[in-house]
């Protein structure tokens, strides 16, 4: 699909990388991995044609669509959810009027027997039939699907973009993205906007729908899940590793270990050679064997080794006070705006604990955090504990830096005794080694801002930690030093992530937020999601991405209320027998999605070779087509009663 040969960037003296060749093949799923800088975004970019390399080529087919999501993007704010994402059928929705406009002059004219009318009448046919082809209409359901999966409730397709922030309206250009249904997607963190939920419907849909992905993520968790083949940015030259994420992780330490070992040789024979020069260089018996070493010396290149993994850096809280038992209390907490966030909420937070607060976007995680900080009023009870100090990192506290200081001086003011002797170590591994701590705080972007405020908490005598999404400008070997400092910390934590690899053996005990309710779930992340996964499961709500096309249920929305248990259903033996019965009108029901999807990609080869003039006149295309054609709107009956069958077995 996308072939680059030679490719060459530079942007200093030292290129970001050299040389570099691969391909893009169909079903490929590419995580680009390497550290901040390496240029992972810069390639996306030359992929999409945004940018131009220094020297190489890349070659994308005429006929092949490219879809990229950047991190940042410019955002328009004056339609519906609904209409924005009706952009992503553009070309549909102008074919529709051009059949209107001809539809219209079919009616107005009279000349039925002439040229014209005849030729008119033939493109109509052929414009109508592509129309149909494509599965026009049915777009309208096809972004509610999409729309659901990311996130959005039904009731928000008809606001106004405006009403919401950046990060849905992240969603709804992720979701044009999507719709269009490109050959190749170029996604530049994708999850940094979105909740556990979105994250694993996201993930489905590219492992399995998707043709072509090249993706750029930190969620570790994720692209393990999505990718099956992983490029390294690293020392100047991208490494193409054929395996998932996880591979990759073995290989590269083995790749390593190779670089160490033939880089300690390469130094121990330079050495020699060096010494020989020295030793031997005003001696005249030995000028012609000194004058070849220096020549071989000249002629050795260099081999790099990648730095040293910081991960393995232990990072410690400084002491603290020892806090009550119960930090934190709820006591039938209720917050409300125009709305219900939430009501009833209690719980209790040991001494010690590490929880999670998980939900969809706009629950209330956030503004229980504020309650807890006393930052905004609510009505209920809620206790603060004896001696509790708390350390908060808001998603905004990178504006509370001073700007006049340098990242160092940041770090300094605030370190305390043998700590200070290890803040070059702690900059390094939070990406800020070398010239990069001499910046002043005023120089650097949002992400950085957040990192050097990360840095700050660790280093502050706190025993109450709340940290609202602390790994969302965070590479994963900053994360992995975060996590392992959390764990190690002897106080109480409170976590607000969609990070699943993140939480996983660091939290206990999850808080669940939705629909104006908070749930206590004991045991850790992924305990809390294979309960959930049962749950929805059960209720028909779950989507599976099995086959190539979305399997969701027709006409039923992903975020539905749950029906209530019937009698039938309480009983374990006959619940576990619905659901049996669910599963199989759901298999039923993709094979024949899957019939259509092949039938519709069919019909629109036949097409594309039926408007080619030689093969006008070609009668087995036309046989084809009209068979293929048949074929299909009875599959789609078959299809609407499989459903209807399905939500009745469901319901």
């Amino acid at each position: 699909m996308i072939s680059v040969e030679g490719l060459r960037v530079e942007f200093g003296v030292k290129p970001l990388f050299a040389n570099a060749n691969f391909v893009i093949n169909d079903r490929d799923r590419v995580a680009l991995v390497g550290k901040n800088g390496a240029g992972k975004s810069t390639l996306l970019k030359i992929l999409c044609g945004q940018q131009k390399p220094t020297a190489g080529v890349v070659n994308v087919p005429s006929d092949t669509t490219v879809g990229y999501l950047p991190q940042v993007m410019n955002l328009q704010d004056s339609m519906t959810v609904r209409e924005e994402t009706q952009k992503a059928f553009a070309d549909i929705k102008e074919m529709a009027q051009r059949i209107e406009r001809m539809n219209q002059q079919l009616a107005e004219r009279t000349d039925y027997e002439s040229e014209e009318y005849m030729a008119l009448v033939e493109r109509f046919t052929q414009e109508h039939d592509r129309y149909q082809m494509m599965g026009a209409d049915g777009y309208e359901a096809e972004i509610e699907r999409t729309l659901t999966g990311l996130g959005f409730e039904r009731s928000d397709l008809d606001r106004q973009t405006r009403e919401f922030s950046g990060g849905w309206r992240m969603r709804i250009e992720l979701a044009k993205i999507l719709l269009r249904k490109p050959d190749v997607l170029l996604l530049d963190e994708p999850t940094n906007h979105l909740d556990i939920e979105s994250i694993q419907w996201l993930e489905q849909y590219l492992a399995n729908q998707a043709k072509a992905v090249v993706l750029v993520s930190h969620d570790r968790a994720f692209i393990n899940n999505v990718s099956n083949r992983t490029m390294e940015i690293s020392c100047g030259q991208i490494t193409d590793y054929r395996v998932k994420y996880d591979e990759y992780v073995v290989l590269r330490k083995e790749r390593r270990e190779q670089q160490l070992r033939a880089y300690e040789n390469q130094q121990k024979e330079i050495a020699e050679m060096k010494d020989f020069i020295e030793h031997f260089r005003y001696k005249a018996t030995k000028a012609v064997q000194v004058q070849q070493k220096v020549k071989q010396l000249e002629k050795i290149v260099p081999i790099e080794v990648d730095e040293v993994d910081n991960s393995a850096m232990h990072l410690k809280f400084p002491p603290c006070l020892r806090s009550g038992d119960y930090p934190v209390i709820c006591d039938e907490v209720k917050k409300a705006y125009n709305h219900l966030v939430f009501d009833h909420v209690n719980l209790t937070i040991k001494r010690g604990e590490k929880v999670a607060f998980v939900g969809k976007n706009g629950e209330g995680k956030s503004t229980l955090v504020k309650c807890i900080m006393g930052e905004i009023p609510f009505d209920g009870n809620l206790k603060i504990g004896h001696n509790v100090q708390i350390g908060y990192f808001a998603q905004n506290q990178a504006q509370l830096l001073d700007e006049g200081l340098t990242v160092f001086q940041t770090i300094d003011y605030v370190a305390k005794g043998e700590v200070r002797l290890k803040i070059n170590d702690i900059l390094g591994a939070f990406m800020f080694g070398g010239e990069e701590s001499d910046k002043k705080v005023k120089v650097l972007s949002g992400g950085e801002r957040s990192r050097l405020a990360m840095i700050r908490l660790l280093l502050e005598p706190v025993n109450l930690l709340i940290l609202d999404e602390p790994t969302n400008h965070l590479d994963m070997v900053s994360k992995d030093v975060l996590k392992e400092a959390i764990k190690a910390f002897d106080g109480t934590a409170i976590i607000v992530s969609h990070d699943r690899e993140f939480l996983d053996g660091l939290v206990t005990k999850v808080y669940e937020f939705g629909g104006g309710r908070v749930r206590e779930h004991l045991g850790g992340i992924y305990d809390f999601l294979r309960d959930r996964g049962e749950r929805l499961e059960l209720r028909g709500e779950r989507i599976d991405f099995k086959t190539e096309t979305v399997s969701a249920q027709p006409g039923k929305s992903q975020t539905a209320q749950p029906a209530p248990l019937t009698p039938k259903t309480t009983n374990y033996a006959e619940r576990k027998e619905q659901q049996k019965r669910v599963r199989k009108a759901e298999k039923a029901v993709e094979e024949s999605e899957r019939k259509i999807s092949d039938m519709e990609h069919r019909l629109k080869e036949l097409d594309d070779l039926l408007m080619k003039p030689e093969n006008a006149s070609n009668m087995e295309f036309v046989t084809e087509y009209t068979s293929t054609k048949k074929a299909l709107d009875e599959e789609v009956e078959r299809w609407e009663k499989l459903s209807e069958e399905l939500l009745r077995i469901d319901n």
